[in-house]
């Protein structure tokens, strides 16, 4: 490598010098011909595996003392090194890029989701080209790379058949991709693509279907494939599964396993998972749990239905992890009879973020119904206790548990103040690279320190420049000193966080934190929390390990000192100016960002059109809005759907059931409005036009739908409220056919597709009656309507 010519710091590596002819005859070449030899990675370079779980808790697997069986995470940490001080943003989106760039998030324009995105730098949602990604400097380097998960870093906009595709998982470095490009996913009815191709599962529950399983399906079939077809070419997985997110879908027996183990309630289990950290030392001696969060029940102030619920929901949330675990496994179980897994720098990362709030303080059946203001009741929850876990649930724990699977520390998912929103467990098993087996890890690190981990341990440079674009600087500090090394000393000595207003700053053990929003309260009220009046707090984790004791008052030198760090940091890293709008912002409009389809008010549709995301579908929500199928019904009838938005949770659908066109409004599971005409559509070709008119007024009111077959009217139904914010994040809107779980009963799941000759669908978009300036008004209007 010492050839100016084939330089790792400019990828991709530059071929040999060309070679010339100097005969007319092949036979008299002299010297002959070389063949090109494509890049290869350095000797000895590793295999590297990534395995990211979402929103987990530090308090949670059983490898740092939590109630979750991982029999895998614990076999991997007995192997190699449990991290204990390993940081992420505590949102996931931002954590996902960080950890592929080695950036911090706002230095890559991730300050939250995709779908959250704005204009603001920081917050674009758009990776710059000057962050080249780990997938790209390994494959740059020789490696075989592949990815299997989610993938929740693509702009919401590209996330269709347009494309563009160069910041898809294929256009960021990864050679192979299978799984979904958006928050979370149905783990029954996926709606996935294999590369930039959208595909759903050949098979359904019924038949044995689970994402989790699939995924490690298609990650161990990959691995075969490369060491059959280059077995002295390293390779690198990357699994970023959709488990533990909600929904909360797992297998009966991995639910049932856990019955009857959370009946002491979420107290009890802090002290216990606190006391089982101490005995694995993933916690020092003399550590205390941090402050429980105000407005959360205690368990014994809780009904007994309200317990009962509360504790079912942890046992679902529970099954699934082990699940997950269980198909990790499996994956580590093929690595060892390959006989590489010795060989393979295996990086278990239990969590992009803290355990999530997002469920509510009673925990919900449905997350999108509580993330429009929409509680569910313990005793809905407990009527349903059979089937949670299965298709007909969209499940989410309670905030009491959110706070427990956090133990030892405070809050949660989004609390970037906080170690229970930025703390979470990390395993690296490297049996050639670390000679201690079950040790220990305390040095203070943050997920932006895993590439260059990864480059340091395989001999590869940080590149100074990817595709002809000059890089900007890795931000993170590579982790292999302290592989065997336990005593040495941590050397990110200062890191920000920041997340929809909450920001922290840590420097050599002290931290200045404030909490600006309250993550379960997801529908604001519209009234303005000034950035200036949020209170700070200054914590000592040199000696206070969980932030129990907060020592503003003090030590007051010391906070100004660490808020003017912050600042400092902040400025640095493309933080301000800060953002701390949540549900409004997943409105482009609102939030400032572009839209695919703009300002267009019609849009047609062939009937084989792909399916589109939430994001790059026509925007129906709040508006009026007409659909018009053209149709052609054959001599034997037929049935099935003509175009549908969102599933079972939440959203509408045009379609023929028993040979009658048919229209149904599915509000968050919990009502269908259905119209229908009288009679069956007879033979022929026919024009089905529904009319929706838009009460106006606020977001998510009500309006009447209005049933026309060739121009005449022939039904009409009152919807008594719509979807205000999203209908879903792993749904889709679908032309003749509904994917992943039906809107309604009246058809099945997947197996929906209209049986005649669809022509076209068109969608017509009336005045967006929502505007801009009548935001705050119409989030009230909206919580005094479904109050």
């Amino acid at each position: 490598m010492s050839d100016p010519e084939m330089s790792r710091t400019s990828l991709p590596i530059r071929g040999a010098t060309r070679q010339h002819a100097s005969s007319l005859d092949i036979r008299e070449q002299d010297p002959p011909f070389s063949p090109p030899e494509p890049p290869s990675a350095p000797e000895g370079a590793p295999n590297v595996v990534v395995v990211l779980l979402d929103d987990m808790g530090f308090g949670a697997p059983s490898a740092f003392g939590g109630p979750c069986e991982m029999p895998t995470a614990d076999r991997l940490a007995g192997g190699g090194l449990r991290y204990t001080r390993f940081h992420v943003t505590a949102v996931c989106s931002p954590t996902r890029q960080s950890l592929l760039t080695g950036r911090n998030h706002h230095s890559v324009g991730m300050g939250v989701t995709t779908e959250m995105a704005s204009a603001a730098p920081g917050y674009n949602g758009i990776r710059p080209l000057s962050a080249g990604t780990m997938g790209q400097i390994l494959a740059g380097n020789g490696y075989n790379t592949a990815a299997f998960g989610k993938w929740h870093q693509t702009p919401a906009r590209d996330v269709s058949v347009a494309g563009p595709f160069d910041r898809w998982p294929t256009g960021e470095g990864f050679e192979k991709f299978y799984g979904f490009v958006c928050a979370e996913m149905n783990h029954w009815y996926p709606v996935l693509f294999d590369g930039t191709t959208p595909v759903e599962p050949d098979r359904g529950p019924e038949d044995g279907y689970h994402l989790s399983e699939d995924l490690v399906d298609r990650a161990i079939d990959w691995v075969r494939d490369q060491k059959s077809l280059k077995p002295e070419t390293p390779f690198f997985a990357y699994l970023p599964f959709g488990a533990t997110h909600a929904p909360y879908h797992v297998p009966k027996e991995y639910r049932d396993k856990y019955r009857g183990r959370f009946d002491h309630g979420w107290d009890r289990q802090r002290e216990i998972t606190l006391e089982r950290q101490k005995e694995l030392g993933v916690v020092p001696p003399e550590t205390e749990l941090a402050p429980w969060a105000e407005g959360v029940p205690h368990w014994d102030e809780l009904s007994e239905q309200e317990r009962e619920s509360a504790a079912s929901l942890m046992e679902l949330y529970a099954g699934f992890a082990e699940h997950t675990d269980d198909q990790i496994g499996r994956l580590v179980d093929e690595l060892e009879q390959q006989g590489e897994l010795d060989n393979t720098l295996f990086v278990y990362i239990l969590g992009d973020n803290g355990a999530s709030a997002e469920g509510g303080l009673g925990g919900t059946l449905n997350e999108h119904r509580h993330a429009s203001g929409i509680p569910d009741d313990a005793e809905t929850i407990n009527r349903h206790r059979e089937e949670l876990g299965d298709a007909t649930t969209h499940a989410h724990y309670p905030v009491g548990w959110a706070l427990a699977m956090n133990t030892p520390y405070q809050w949660t998912k989004q609390v970037a103040s906080h170690f229970g929103g930025t703390r979470d467990g990390m395993i690296v098993h490297w049996p050639r690279g670390i000679a201690e087996r079950g040790g220990i890890r305390d040095q203070f690190h943050h997920v932006i320190d895993v590439l260059p981990t990864v480059l340091e341990a395989a001999g590869i440079p940080q590149p100074d420049e990817v595709n002809g674009v000059t890089q900007q600087p890795v931000e993170g500090t590579s982790m292999l000193y302290s592989f065997n090394d336990a005593s040495a000393a941590e050397r990110r000595r200062i890191q920000y966080f920041e997340m929809v207003g909450n920001r922290g700053i840590y420097h050599d053990g002290w931290m200045a934190v404030t909490r600006h929003g309250t993550p379960w309260d997801m529908v604001q009220d519209g009234t303005r929390h000034y950035f200036d009046d949020d209170r700070w707090e200054l914590y000592d984790t040199n000696v206070d390990w969980s932030q129990a004791h907060d020592l503003a008052a003090e030590h007051p030198g010391k906070l100004r000192e660490l808020q003017q760090l912050f600042l400092v940091e902040a400025s640095r890293y493309n933080v301000f100016p800060l953002d701390d709008r949540m549900t409004e912002r997943e409105n482009p409009r609102e939030a400032g960002r572009r839209d695919l389809h703009g300002d267009r008010r019609s849009i047609t549709f062939h009937a084989s059109a792909s399916r589109l995301t939430e994001e790059t579908a026509p925007n129906v929500k709040n508006r009026s809005h007409t659909l018009t199928a053209r149709i052609e019904v054959p001599e034997s009838g037929a049935d099935g759907v003509l175009v549908a938005q969102g599933g079972r949770f939440g959203g509408w659908s045009l379609y023929v059931h028993r040979g009658r066109a048919c229209y149904a409004y599915n509000y968050f599971g919990l009502e269908v409005y259905r119209v229908s005409t009288d009679e069956p559509l007879p033979t022929g070709e026919h024009e089905i036009v529904l009319d929706f008119a838009y009460d106006g007024g606020g977001v998510g009111m009500g309006g009447t739908a209005t049933l026309h077959v060739d121009g005449e009217q022939r039904g009409q139904q009152r919807v008594g409220g719509t979807i205000p914010y999203y209908f879903a994040f792993d749904e889709t809107f679908d032309i003749g056919v509904d994917r992943a779980s039906p809107v309604t009963d009246d058809y099945p799941p997947v197996d929906n597709a209209y049986t005649g000759t669809l022509h076209s669908v068109r969608v017509d978009l009336g005045d967006d009656l929502h505007s801009d300036s009548d935001s705050e008004r119409d989030r009230e209007l909206f919580r005094a309507a479904h109050d």
